[in-house]
């Protein structure tokens, strides 16, 4: 069902850039919900270094897909989408608005593109492109990849051996291209209409300057004490995708005693950052976006208004 007269909203952006307080106001105005795609915020215990909304803000509008892991658990992408398109179908039979609300960009995009369903690895199949790889090198790969999977390799550089092997072994071990996954992938994209928006500040030193004042926030409202408790539990590593958030792994480095609070802080920012960068990259390349600035007064109202100040 496509409920071209709701569609799907989108609010995208980089970290600290205001998502959370637009969909908010969002959700206030268009009798809405919110689904989370953050990639951090699914963690229990994991409230302050995620900026995860307060208790307040969880009040005025209700949000999904929040504290729904322990942080030693794991939580793919794959699995965001089918708990996603649930919820989206739930909201909408309730007669309210989804909008979909985070800067987890690969969420986003398994989300919207769909999942190739491919071939489990084979360890024996690997080994026998690896050796390959080792003695031939990746230009060869290319060129046996052309001979069995011309489509793919037009689409991959002949220096790029993760994926041109990847592609070798789905096609060794299931006979078929990856091109021919991709085809089912495209007929599985999302079954509803979409209306995405990107809110960042125009000035990108507004941004640092943004994720600089949160992270030292973050310290004043006890972010150091937060990742203790995860540090004394025992069970967590920074192997596990919780401790790899950015600034958890420079925290955890910390009270390892591998660096000085000082640092830490210093990493935490610089790497928050870099995760910023990242984001903005994919944005650039996202398709049918309005932008926002984050430091606009009338973000909602022209969201309302693209939207075509649609009554429900």
């Amino acid at each position: 069902m496509q409920h071209a007269d709701k569609p799907v909203i989108c609010v995208m952006g980089p970290t600290a850039s205001g998502k959370t307080s637009l969909a908010i106001e969002l959700c206030e105005r268009l009798n809405g919900e919110i689904i989370s795609v953050d990639s951090a915020l699914i963690y229990r215990g994991m409230d302050i270094g995620t900026a995860k909304p307060s208790d307040d803000e969880q009040q005025q509008a209700k949000h999904h897909l929040i504290d729904i892991c322990d942080p030693s658990q794991s939580y793919s992408a794959a699995q965001f989408r089918n708990d996603a398109l649930a919820l989206i179908e739930q909201i909408y039979q309730a007669g309210k608005w989804p909008i979909l609300a985070g800067g987890t960009m690969l969420y986003f995009k398994t989300l919207i593109q769909g999942i190739a369903e491919l071939p489990a690895t084979d360890d024996n199949v690997r080994e026998q492109v690896c050796q390959v790889l080792h003695d031939k090198g990746s230009e060869h790969l290319h060129q046996w990849l052309t001979e069995v999977d011309p489509e793919s390799a037009k689409r991959l550089h002949p220096n790029d051996p993760q994926r041109l092997s990847r592609a070798l072994e789905v096609f060794l071990i299931s006979g078929k291209p990856l091109s021919h996954f991709h085809q089912q992938q495209s007929l599985n994209r999302f079954p509803y209409a979409l209306s995405q928006f990107a809110i960042a500040p125009e000035d990108r030193a507004v941004l640092h300057q943004r994720i600089e004042q949160r992270f030292d926030a973050m310290l004043q409202q006890g972010f150091e004490q937060e990742v203790k408790a995860l540090y004394q539990r025992g069970d967590l590593t920074t192997d596990m995708p919780s401790i790899r958030c950015v600034g958890y792994r420079q925290m955890w480095a910390y009270l390892a005693g591998e660096c000085s609070l000082d640092e830490a802080r210093f990493r935490g920012i610089v790497a928050t950052r870099q995760l910023a960068k990242r984001q903005f990259t994919w944005l650039r390349s996202w398709s049918d976006l309005t932008w926002l600035d984050s430091l606009a007064q009338n973000n909602a109202q022209r969201v309302l208004k693209i939207l075509g100040n649609i009554s429900i």
